[in-house]
């Protein structure tokens, strides 16, 4: 393993799935980035330093603040983009040990100690033995397996009907229609899309809105776009009804959220 620093995500990595290792690379970066859509035959985990992550992947949308990270596994098509400056790192596994880890992705808190893991692992020198690397490889795959679970995820549904319908809520976040209306345009019952939409998507349809809403919101505090903005792009009435709900689903006020993440960022 050695130092690295590359584009955001590594969309350049060796792409090759026969070497039996893990392959830690600390990323730095002090603009906004960009990548373009790409896959490779490792698995990834991205974690964030500093500023705000998101990933896109044919099957949903993940944002990562700072001192969390997103599992994304061999083979994901995925771009990324950062919102404001950016520092994190990534960890590249090999696809036995990918197997032992979630088939799609998932975002994760960040603990002290895959911190420094990642640090030690991304500054080994060249005459380090193998022995040190296996050994301390083993603690880190540990640590990843064990990372604690959070909800900074969207999964988009596969049915086209029903993928129809989110690609064209994403696009609109203030559209405000029931669920009832949106059956009646897909040429569904209520009951059978609210059934489905929890099948492909782990969420109620309200929920599923609920939380692309708050992503969104996130991403938007990140680039500095006023609350105010925010809550009228996202369909709501009065500043307040968006505060209420970004309290109720992230425990804290949006500016009370910003406070916090710029703390983490700089710790």
């Amino acid at each position: 393993m050695a130092k690295m620093k590359k584009s955001l995500l590594l969309a350049d990595i060796i792409d090759q799935s026969d070497v039996d290792l893990i392959l830690s690379v600390e990323l730095i970066e002090n603009q906004i980035r960009e990548t373009e859509l790409h896959r490779h035959a490792f698995g990834q985990l991205v974690g964030s330093l500093e500023g705000l992550l998101s990933v896109q992947t044919e099957s949903g949308w993940w944002v990562v603040p700072a001192t969390h990270t997103v599992w994304i596994p061999p083979n994901t098509l995925h771009g990324a983009k950062s919102h404001g400056p950016f520092r994190g790192w990534s960890v590249y596994l090999d696809p036995k040990r990918s197997q032992l880890l979630d088939s799609s992705p998932k975002t994760f808190q960040t603990t002290p100690l895959l911190k420094e893991l990642v640090h030690r692992a991304a500054s080994w020198s060249d005459d380090t033995s193998q022995a040190v690397k296996s050994r301390l490889s083993e603690v880190l795959f540990d640590e990843i397996v064990n990372l604690p679970e959070t909800l900074f995820g969207l999964l988009q549904p596969g049915l086209p009907s029903l993928k129809k319908m989110t690609d064209g809520l994403l696009s609109n976040l203030a559209d405000n229609r029931s669920l009832e209306e949106w059956a009646r345009s897909i040429g569904l019952s209520s009951r059978t899309l609210a059934r489905r939409f929890n099948e492909q998507t782990g969420l109620g349809f309200s929920e599923w809105r609920q939380r692309a809403r708050v992503l969104s919101a996130i991403e938007m505090l990140a680039d500095n776009v006023p609350v105010t903005n925010i809550a009228f792009t996202l369909g709501y009435e009065n500043v307040s009804a968006f505060i209420a709900m970004f309290r109720r689903v992230m425990g804290v006020t949006p500016g009370q959220y910003i406070q916090r993440h710029n703390k983490e960022s700089i710790s």
